[in-house]
């Protein structure tokens, strides 16, 4: 990494032969642990290895491309060629939610959380043809830049900087949590400790180098991750079908679980969701669609997942990194490549997952419990019986008291946090500890990578676009990044807190951001560049409206659900399996990442739904009614949109 400082061409052209001795290396390295391992080296010592050698390894290439260059602070110098743009991008954008929440998600609901991984891999056809490029074209350093600059001053831009900085922090927020998740496990801390110290590890990699140290950094950990999440299944694939490929074995793990859940049913250790009754642990088939949202909330968490892709500002901050619009357009095209690697595999992952779950846990004695289950039990995430699962004794004390159990675990009796699910699968499979270490790395540099990126979209917002553009112009190049350090920092550890109190599933958290961005930019993101008669008023009148739609329907439903009814003509949540209110409004909620009032039956993940088309509309409306913007605005709009040549807007150093 030293050698880019001294010669940054030389750098990019042996990016190939770096990365390739790292991936070599950090091979070498899990090989090494998993010796030690059969030499007796206790697991914990093995998961200290694991957490703190790939911290170091990220935290030596954050310090090695410190900087105190503004473009390579805030765009790395716009000289990252596209494939590994693409593999940064992918990095970033396949945060905790996607590494530990997505097959846990598809593990809990089945073919309903087919919704999130359709609409996170098409958001980025949205990405691609309708803003990536342009944003590229335009030039500058930030999205809110481009609200200014399109939509003439400051006030559209401190209204893109309240947008960004709600979505990333809810955003980040949750890549806080998972880190959190891992290093209470692996290292045996208490978690609201455990988010700190992962916090740790995200400052060391963005705090010095900015966007050129966290894009070196992104693609170091996509190679850690996408080997981690793909190597317990090719294991288990391989054990139960003799087939290395686990997208090739899926539909028969679908089919052994199918005949599972009928004889577990047959055992009496599960009872079925009917259309009369689905009670809390109740098995919910595999396959079969719209057990836990309806139709209408499945489709519109796929349409809120792939608009929110194309809205988030740290994912559309990466096409500023590339050195041109040609490459921008490449890189989009490598980012759904190395996303849809982890992606086609999720499914897999959940299908193996719950099949180890049916196969080692339902239907065993209490009594012949693994000692792991309790690790997870005592962080709160396991429960058996309705008590957490922190020892033999207490999972026994809490299935006694309930009548007639027949002293085995039933389905209904085993309930684990869908945020684990991946994290704890080497082990519910008795695969060797190094694999589970591999995993819990894997974890960590999802959540570090995601957790990078929007923490530099948020410092980088407040520093660029409120200090430098609107407070202090006249900035010299020192304090303006010193600014940035700092307002990176305050908002890493603010994240930390709010994560430390556990504020919702990772999943929730995710779908809240993306619902917020989309409605908040996505309107006048694509106005601005689509049509040429967009006005200033209009498109802070857009913004505004579909933010602010969308903030009040999650608040409401999420923490006001009587004053919802009251007030607002919200109606119960509707079950779509009993036909029933999904819970009654003074009850807690009942249903991962499903709220107990809305309108239209709209779950609060999905309220951009609601606030997006608003945006538009007052767009249009308002734009029409106000005087025109003016013809070299107009002439700027037809430049961005073209394809090639020379860059609109540049920066000064």
């Amino acid at each position: 990494m030293a050698t880019q400082t001294s010669n940054p061409r030389d750098f990019i052209n042996n990016l190939g032969k770096i990365y390739g001795w790292y991936a070599g290396g950090f091979l070498a390295f899990v090989v090494f642990l998993g010796l030690l391992e059969q030499l007796g080296i206790p697991n914990k010592v093995l998961g200290y290895l694991f957490v703190f050698f790939t911290i170091a390894v990220y935290a030596i290439i954050g310090v090695l491309s410190r900087t105190a260059q503004v473009s390579e602070y805030y765009v790395a110098g716009r000289r990252v060629p596209a494939i590994y743009n693409g593999m940064a991008t992918g990095a970033d954008w396949m945060s905790a939610a996607s590494f530990v929440g997505m097959a846990g998600t598809l593990f809990l609901l089945g073919y309903d959380g087919l919704a999130w991984v359709l609409g996170w891999t098409g958001g980025y056809v949205l990405v691609s043809v309708l803003v990536g490029p342009y944003l590229r074209k335009f030039g500058a350093y930030t999205v809110p830049d481009f609200m200014a600059h399109r939509f003439g001053g400051n006030f559209a831009r401190f209204i893109a900087v309240i947008v960004l900085f709600s979505a990333s922090f809810t955003y980040v927020t949750s890549q806080i949590y998972g880190t959190g998740i891992i290093a209470a496990r692996f290292l045996g801390m208490q978690f609201e400790v455990a988010v700190f110290v992962g916090l740790a590890g995200i400052l060391l990699c963005s705090m010095l180098g900015g966007m050129r140290a966290v894009t070196w950094t992104q693609i170091a950990q996509y190679i850690v991750l996408i080997v981690a999440y793909l190597t317990p299944i090719i294991i288990l694939s391989t054990q139960h079908y003799s087939i290395p490929i686990p997208e090739l074995t899926y539909g028969s793990a679908i089919a052994e679980i199918g005949v599972r859940e009928q004889q577990m049913l047959k055992d009496g250790l599960a009872s079925l969701c009917t259309a009369q009754s689905c009670p809390a642990g109740s098995l919910k088939p595999h396959i079969q669609p719209y057990l836990t949202y309806t139709t209408l909330n499945f489709f519109a968490i796929i349409f809120c997942m792939m608009v929110g892709t194309a809205s988030l500002p740290h994912i559309l901050m990466r096409y500023f990194t590339t050195p041109s619009v040609r490459e921008a357009r490449q890189s989009v095209a490598w980012s759904l490549f190395f996303i849809f690697l982890l992606y086609f595999s999720a499914p897999a992952y959940a299908a193996f997952s719950k099949l180890e779950v049916y196969s080692n846990i339902i239907g065993r004695n209490l009594a012949d419990l693994r000692p792991w289950l309790f690790q997870w039990g005592e962080l709160g995430l396991i429960k058996i019986c309705g008590k957490d699962a922190i020892s033999i004794d207490a999972v026994v004390a809490a299935c006694k008291s309930v009548a007639n159990h027949p002293g085995v675990v039933r389905l209904q009796d085993f309930v684990i946090n869908t945020d684990v699910i991946v994290l704890s699968t080497p082990e519910i499979a008795g695969l060797p500890y190094v694999i589970s270490g591999l995993v819990a790395a894997g974890g960590l540099a999802a959540a570090l990578s995601t957790a990078d990126g929007l923490l530099l979209a948020i410092a980088n917002a407040l520093s660029h676009d409120i200090y430098y553009k609107m407070l202090d112009p006249n900035a010299p190049t020192v304090r303006r990044l010193t600014v940035a350090r700092v307002l990176l920092v305050c908002v890493a550890i603010a994240a930390a807190a709010t994560a430390a109190s556990k504020p919702s599933d990772i999943l929730a958290m995710v779908g809240w951001a993306f619902s917020l961005a989309m409605a908040g930019n996505f309107p006048a993101l694509v106005m601005g560049i689509w049509w040429k008669r967009a006005t200033t008023t209009g498109a802070v009148c857009g913004m505004l409206a579909g933010f602010g739609l969308c903030l009040f329907y999650l608040v409401t439903t999420r923490y006001f659900p009587q004053a919802g009814v009251d007030y607002f003509g919200m109606t119960a949540l509707i079950n779509p399996v009993t036909g029933a209110p999904l819970a009654d409004i003074t009850q807690p909620i009942v249903a991962t990442a499903a709220q107990k009032v809305g309108w239209f039956g709209l779950n609060n993940i999905a309220c951009g739904l609601l606030g997006m088309p608003l945006g538009f509309f007052v767009i249009y409306v308002v734009s029409l009614m106000t005087k025109e913007p003016s013809a070299e605005m107009q002439a700027f709009v037809d430049e961005i949109r073209k394809p090639r040549g020379r860059t609109v807007l540049q920066e000064k150093d």
